[in-house]
């Protein structure tokens, strides 16, 4: 993964310490995961097109700050060369050479070698190590053969003797043979420079001119020099001596800098005039400590190709960031200017930072807030108590007063007012050693401002926001703010004072003060501004810096506008402190508290040179898409916004997108998704003195989708005539189906309504015959009921009779006639059972009915209820049942029980009324 580091170390010394580690510029380092190559990275150069490129084994690698690109050679042999000239890059590799040229977003390869046959049949073992130019003339070396190519010959040269590499020096060609001493070319023959001979058993790295002398790397043996008019000596400076114990493996003079690549120590880079040096290596920068070669680039920053990676140190860079890896000095909360150093308030105490030295203050250990200059002193808000360090470095203990967060001067008198853990006080001298208390509880207070003599504003060190009221220098009340506006929610209240006018920013929202009512107003423009941020830090009257999830913005306004500058997230992520940023302006620079240490920025408003900016987009299949270019329907757009620079010269850029808002371009990739067809416009700017510049637009249009095209369209209205046609020919079919129907229907409907003219009157016979026959039950019913009366009077006759032949005795012959006549007159059993069934059968609805409701009843019942319906008496009833008068009273009784009714209700009416 791609990691960035940056160093300005100081080393926590004991005062006897003669040195202490060295300033050191940020590095940005790239592994093959970022590249997605392979470890070595043996050159590198940088195109015309000013991208990056750089021979990785098998792979040449493009890098134009934005994105990685890869390419292999047809042969799939490892690259050991890369050079560029004139639109071109040259690489070398295993018996092959050739150039690379760039069109429509790729790289394409033409061979030079092949072409000329220089190693056909594999007759010969040689890899091109190196690439340089002369006079126009582009030189492929080798350790034994040195190829010239003059755009239209290419012819190879023999050297003397095997060669570590050759070296261009002032347009002269120097070849530095494996222990054979150095060479010269004049354009033909090589021929040997014993100005050199010094180092003739030595492995040459590098051959260096700086102004009139001559720097000669050697591997193992250290630097020598060769002063004009002078013989070659030994380099008299103290690096030489380290140099001689590392292994010296690329070397490089520029702008008298010299930079010494080594195999296990990284990079060290020597001032020639200043005679200091630094050295960055795999433990404090670099990813890897062997430095296999080294190259400028039009910044003048340094790139680095390592055997397991790349580097790029850039020199260049507004911010600088002092940090102590050795975790002593602490998190820092406060920076003062110290002599010609710092003073460093710490979680850990007092720190001395000067002549890149660091020291502990003794007996300051401990938690310090607040570092405040007065007169020639220094005040200490310290956790156990308020400090004074003298410029003399004397340190003693002024008062009680623990944790001073905050001292300010009295506007409006003589003295300080200090906030610290147990509240407010008022300081009135110099010496600090008399004091009052302004508030009146025992609280924390955190920040305050002072708006008149007797008013102050302050938060304590959790929530609220509170107006402090004093009455001669003594407290006279306090009300709480927040409480009196109803806001609920005021932990973490922030104070902020901007251009004259007070702001509370209160559970994200921005308010000001109505000193007559003590109302708090929100405030509109930083409202629309400054919503949704962890933190605002003062800087001074006209700018300001702003946390936003995690990211540092400058903030300057100019007119009525604010712009937004980002700090570069990798100069101080993992190393803020929440809610206890500061800015402090110091000698013109502008230093930010960290944990262990401080970022430095060297200004507020950057105009970054103007810069060629370029836009890149392709496709889902990674090919170009040229400008105002067309492309298909929801086809996905990656842009690449790409600056000619790499380091701090490379301006901060936003983009817009139609007409969408200004968005921060960030790392430079945009991926453009669900795109909807038309014209799009996305538009590159950057910021100049406050203004919004465009500096780049690229333009594409997205065109409908397949099925909106213009064969479509035509397809789809000749579709929409068919249809038409079709709707017309089915609505006449249908139309003419409708009549049709219709007339079928009125033939039915005719005959329907005869079939119930028919059916009515089958109904109205049924009707007829049904009625005829319910009056022919009924008439037989009378009868039956006539029989039945019939029969009862006979049998009351026969039993007068039986009574009167009882009582008279007299003659026995009457008596005996009598008796024959009347069992002659009496029912016999087939007629009487012959009755019960058409009395049934009769009755048969009504047997149904009553059986199926009251289903306890017994045959016996139901004759009786039979006889009741028809309105039969008791009298009448009892021989047709063959009981007495009393046995049918007494079954009537029972029957009426076993129906359920009371003795309102009459029988013969239940009986009738059940159908």
């Amino acid at each position: 993964m791609r990691t960035t580091f940056f160093f300005i170390f100081f080393i926590l010394l004991q005062p006897l310490t003669s040195r202490s580690q060295e300033i050191l510029p940020f590095v940005e380092n790239y592994s093959k995961q970022d590249y997605e190559g392979d470890n070595q990275i043996w050159s590198l150069t940088q195109g015309d097109d000013n991208a990056m490129y750089f021979a990785n084994n098998s792979f040449l690698l493009r890098f134009d700050g934005v994105k990685w690109e890869k390419y292999t050679l047809p042969n799939k042999s490892i690259i050991r060369s890369v050079f560029s000239f004139e639109n071109r890059i040259y690489t070398g590799s295993y018996n092959e050479f050739g150039y690379w040229e760039r069109k429509d977003g790729k790289m394409y390869y033409t061979s030079l070698s092949q072409s000329n046959n220089f190693f056909e049949n594999n007759s010969k073992s040689e890899e091109i190590w190196k690439i340089f130019a002369v006079d126009s003339k582009i030189y492929f070396q080798t350790f034994n053969e040195l190829f010239v190519y003059n755009k239209q010959t290419i012819h190879n040269i023999t050297f003397p003797s095997q060669i570590s590499y050759c070296f261009v020096v002032d347009n002269q060609i120097y070849a530095a043979t494996v222990r054979k001493g150095i060479y010269k070319f004049d354009g033909e023959h090589f021929y040997q420079d014993h100005s050199f001979d010094l180092i003739a058993n030595n492995i040459i790295y590098g051959i260096e001119k700086s102004n009139t002398d001559y720097y000669v790397f050697t591997q193992k043996s250290g630097v020598y020099i060769k002063e004009k008019n002078k013989e070659l000596t030994d380099w008299k400076h103290e690096i030489n001596e380290k140099l001689k114990k590392q292994i010296i493996i690329s070397a490089t003079i520029f702008e008298n800098k010299m930079l010494i690549g080594t195999a296990f120590n990284g990079l060290y880079v020597i001032d020639l005039k200043q005679k200091d040096y630094y050295n960055i290596n795999r433990s404090n920068a670099l990813r890897n400590n062997s430095v296999l070669s080294i190259f400028i680039d039009k910044e003048k920053n340094y790139w680095l190709g390592l055997d397991n990676g790349i580097s790029h140190v850039i020199q260049n860079s507004p911010y600088q960031i002092f940090l102590d890896n050795t975790g002593q000095l602490g998190t820092v909360y406060s920076i003062a200017k110290f002599n010609s150093g710092y003073l460093l308030g710490t979680n850990h105490g007092v720190f001395k930072a000067i002549d890149n030295q660091l020291s502990l203050i003794s007996n300051s250990q401990g938690q310090v807030w607040n570092i405040t200059p007065s007169n020639n002193d220094y005040i200490i808000g310290h956790n156990e108590g308020t400090f004074k360090l003298s410029n003399n470095g004397a340190y003693s203990k002024l008062n009680d007063l623990v944790g001073g967060w905050e001292l300010k001067p009295d506007l409006f008198s003589k003295g300080y007012i200090q906030a610290n853990y147990i509240g407010l006080y008022k300081i009135e001298d110099d010496n600090f050693e008399t004091y009052q208390k302004l508030n009146e509880k025992m609280k924390p207070v955190k920040d305050f401002i002072q708006l008149t003599n007797s008013v102050l504003l302050f938060t304590d060190g959790y929530r609220g926001l509170y107006k402090l009221e004093l009455e001669n220098n003594t407290f006279s009340r306090v009300i709480s703010l927040t409480e009196k506006n109803n806001i609920k929610n005021d932990y973490g209240v922030t104070l902020f004072e901007y251009k004259g006018t007070e702001l509370f920013y209160i559970n994200d929202m921005w308010y000001f003060l109505d000193k007559v009512n003590d109302k708090l107003l929100p405030h509109a423009v930083f409202n629309a501004n400054f919503k949704d941020i962890q933190e605002i830090i003062p800087i001074d009257n006209n700018s300001f810096m702003v946390n936003k999830q995690g990211s540092l913005y400058i903030i300057n306004q100019y007119k009525e506008n604010f712009t937004w500058m980002p700090i570069p997230v990798q100069y101080y992520k993992g190393k803020l402190i929440n809610n206890e940023t500061k800015v402090f302006n110091i000698d013109g620079k502008y230093l930010v508290n960290m944990d262990d240490g401080f970022l430095q920025i060297e200004s507020l408003d950057y105009n970054f040179e103007k810069q060629q900016i370029s836009i890149e987009a392709y496709n889902s299949e990674n090919k170009l898409i040229a400008n105002n270019q067309s492309i298909p329907f929801k086809e996905q757009v990656t842009l690449y916004i790409i600056s000619e620079f790499f380091g701090s010269k490379k301006a901060i850029l936003y983009y817009r997108i139609d007409d969408e808002t200004l968005q921060n371009v960030g790392n430079g990739r945009l991926e453009l998704k669900n795109l909807s067809s038309g014209n799009h416009i996305v538009q590159i700017f950057t910021v100049e003195k406050g203004n919004y510049v465009e500096v780049q637009r690229y333009k594409f249009t997205v065109l409908n989708p397949w099925y909106w095209s213009l064969w479509m369209k035509l397809i789809y209205v000749l579709l929409i005539v068919f249809i038409l046609f079709l709707y017309y020919a089915w609505n006449k079919m249908k139309y003419r189906q409708k009549i049709k129907l219709k007339e079928e229907e009125l033939r039915h409907k005719n005959e329907i309504i005869k079939l119930e003219i028919q059916a009515e009157n089958k109904l109205k016979i049924q009707e007829y015959e049904k009625h005829i026959l319910e009056n022919q039950v009924k008439t037989k019913a009378n009868e039956l009921a006539g029989k039945s009366l019939s029969i009862v009077k006979q049998t009351e006759l026969i039993d007068s009779i039986q009574k009167i032949l009882d009582s008279e005795t007299s003659s026995g012959s009457l008596k005996s006639k009598i008796n024959k006549a009347i069992k002659i007159n009496s029912i016999n059993k087939n007629e009487w059972k012959s009755f019960e069934d058409n009395l049934l059968k009769s009755n048969e609805d009504f047997v149904k009915k009553i059986a199926h409701e009251y289903q306890n009843l017994t045959s016996k019942d139901i004759k009786l209820c039979i006889y009741l319906k028809m309105n039969l008496s008791s009298k009448e009833i009892a021989p047709l049942m063959n009981i007495g008068y009393r046995g049918v009273e007494l079954h009537r009784y029972r029957l009426r029980k076993k129906l359920g009714l009371d003795s309102t209700i009459n029988l013969n009416v239940f009986m009738n009324n059940i159908l």
